[in-house]
């Protein structure tokens, strides 16, 4: 099987299985004041600083959670009491679901949010705003730098959802100038099961949780930590300092399969370098995730949050994409993908299109 499903989740970097695997002989909870939990406590601190170090943030005020679904939750219950919640058009379900009152940014036929219209819905008054960095389905970057300005203009929070693009790109709470920052382990090569938001010292001034306990997170999420898997979050993060260049072998990918009868959606200049959301017109998207799993290759269409189903994407209709929407695969390239799968993608999917637009005529 040659997996390009690298968004869905990324495969389990080396590293990060060797820090699993040694943090699991670790049996304290680091909420204990014995030596055991000491210990545990030790790993737990030193994956903050990790993460401080790679992603731009304090360590005091990471809050670590069980993926990037509760990173995103947490800081729209969070951040946005007392606020206006504002979100783009094609923001992750995670999004949608913890606000699903929200006003909606239109985005342009790139993907990109609309700044004037966002401009003039921060204008109305007190706001949280949520954005991704990166899109999970076609690798568009939102202007983020340009929206966290708007945001600082009218006194305004920025949630920036980080989930695809940190590890990737440049990604960091600094450097996007955002007020909180979602992360997930297991969209950089980490083991499924934990993420993290890290707060700015405004944000985590004004933050209220969602999740009460035992006081851990400084009583910003309760709940026993899972400190294995956020070792492994901590050296997959690491481990994505040294990630390969793969935006020519995703335009390999593209070419291979304009050159079949596909059509590359182009998310602009700035877009993944890993993604590549690919249709084949008149064919839909199921059909063509079936097929090429057939033939080996493994893909997607749209999210792979909805519960194993192939859904018409939201994020290519607001997009302006029409037909395209239901007829759209995505490809996404992994720490370890090779030139050799990319090659076996081509010849699959040139045979794939083949047949299926020939059944179409």
């Amino acid at each position: 099987m040659i997996y390009l499903d690298a968004n869905a989740t990324e495969p389990l970097r080396p590293a990060a299985r060797d820090a699993l695997i040694a943090a699991l002989a670790v049996t304290g909870n680091p909420s204990s004041v014995h030596g055991a939990g000491r210990a545990a406590r030790r790993i737990l601190e030193e994956a903050r600083e990790t993460l401080a170090r790679r992603f731009g943030g304090r360590a005091g005020e990471i809050v670590f959670t069980a993926g990037g679904t509760e990173a995103d939750a947490l800081a729209v219950h969070g951040l946005g009491q007392g606020r206006r919640i504002i979100i783009g058009a094609t923001e992750h379900e995670a999004i949608r679901a913890a606000a699903p009152d929200a006003q909606v940014v239109p985005v342009d036929r790139q993907g990109r949010v609309d700044l004037d219209r966002l401009g003039a819905l921060l204008a109305m008054g007190p706001a949280l705003v949520c954005l991704m960095h990166a899109n999970n389905e076609t690798g568009a970057l939102h202007p983020i730098a340009e929206a966290a300005a708007l945001c600082r203009a009218h006194g305004a929070l920025l949630h920036v959802d980080a989930v695809q693009s940190a590890g990737r790109i440049g990604a960091s709470l600094t450097g996007l100038g955002a007020h909180s920052l979602a992360l997930s382990s297991h969209k950089m090569g980490g083991p499924a099961g934990a993420g993290a938001l890290l707060l700015s010292p405004d944000a985590a001034a004004v933050f209220a949780p969602l999740i009460r306990g035992g006081g851990q997170e400084r009583g910003r999420r309760g709940g026993t930590h899972a400190t294995a898997v956020i070792a492994g979050f901590a050296a997959a993060a690491e481990g994505c300092a040294t990630t390969i260049d793969l935006a020519g072998l995703r335009d390999r990918a593209e070419q291979a399969a304009m050159q079949a009868g596909g059509a590359a959606i182009m998310a602009g200049t700035d877009r993944l370098p890993n993604t590549a959301a690919i249709t084949l017109p008149g064919v839909p998207a199921e059909t063509q995730v079936i097929a090429l799993d057939l033939a080996g290759i493994a893909v997607s269409a749209g999210a792979a949050c909805s519960s194993g189903k192939v859904a018409r994407s939201h994020v290519l209709d607001a997009m302006g994409l029409e037909a395209a929407a239901g007829q759209t695969i995505r490809v996404s390239l992994a720490w370890n993908t090779t030139q050799a799968d990319i090659a076996a993608f081509a010849d699959a999917y040139r045979a794939v299109a083949a047949r299926l637009l020939r059944r179409n005529a």
